[in-house]
């Protein structure tokens, strides 16, 4: 009777990047396996000629089945890095990106360390912005709201995790200000649905499996950021600032917006690539 020794770590991390076969094919393999041994990626390194127990191992062959049939990392893990924070997200909630970490930054250097403000996130998903600002500004109280109910649920589970007590949340519908009951801040940061119904890039990667609703938004894509353009004035201090992410070729028609609906010194900022990613403007003081 021969014996079958089971696969090193290194071995299995090798086979499952072959078979993804994606630039970024290594990285997700590595953390497909790291979520199986519940294990940090420092860890993998030092035990990379360990044998892979039969039990983990089918456990993570099952997961890579689901990646390989494009199923996101982030939702096989049930986590993702945003900015310091390590966040749940599940099928409810998009999946943060590091290009929205511009935004947190553009917001923080609006928002003074020793004052008591203001901020509000529009359509918070897992809370990504709103935790990384009332991390970063402890005497900002921040107001998280979102049409879906399952995906503030994640955003308050995010907030416990993290200890982070100057975030309160609130349920709204497709008008983006109901939430707000009237109030007024220094801040609105907004992370909106801003692509086109009929963008065939829907139906593509990962976009596949995240919330329709989070993405899409009427058929050039600006129907929410309107809404949230037109509302702005309405909702800020004098002087106050809205910040809005939206997609490489929409800087243009944003700042038109933003100029119509009387905000000033309206700019867009661009990405690590060169691409527009936030316009921003102020409400006159």
């Amino acid at each position: 009777m021969s014996f079958q020794a089971q696969p090193t770590l290194r071995q299995v991390v090798a086979d499952a990047s072959a078979r993804l076969g994606s630039s970024d094919a290594r990285h997700e393999a590595e953390l497909l396996l790291l979520h199986v041994l519940d294990r940090p990626r420092s860890w993998l390194f030092a035990h990379a000629t360990d044998p892979l127990a039969a039990n983990d191992q089918a456990a993570f062959e099952a997961l890579l089945a689901r990646r390989v049939a494009g199923e996101p990392v982030a939702y096989l893990t049930g986590r993702r890095g945003f900015w310091t924070l390590d966040l749940e997200v599940d099928p409810a909630t998009l999946i943060p990106r590091p290009e929205t970490e511009l935004l947190v930054e553009l917001a923080l250097e609006r928002l003074p360390l020793d004052r008591a403000l203001q901020v509000a996130d529009l359509g918070t998903g897992s809370g990504a912005i709103a935790l990384a600002v009332a991390s970063e500004r402890p005497q900002a109280q921040v107001l998280a709201t979102d049409a879906s109910t399952a995906a503030l649920a994640v955003a308050a589970r995010n907030a416990t995790r993290h200890e982070l007590r100057n975030v309160r949340f609130a349920e709204g519908g497709r008008d983006w200000y109901a939430p707000l009951h009237g109030a007024r801040f220094d801040l609105i940061a907004s992370n909106p649905p801003y692509i086109a119904s009929d963008d065939p890039h829907l139906q593509q990667g990962d976009l596949r499996f995240e919330p329709a609703t989070a993405l899409a938004s009427g058929v050039d894509g600006l129907d929410d950021i309107r809404a949230i353009a037109e509302g702005a004035c309405a909702h800020l201090q004098p002087g106050g600032w809205l910040l809005v992410e939206h997609g490489w070729d929409q800087g243009a028609a944003i700042r038109a917006l933003f100029d119509a609906a009387g905000l000033a010194e309206v700019s867009t900022a661009q990405d690590l690539e060169q691409r527009d990613r936030v316009t921003l403007g102020r409400r006159p003081a």
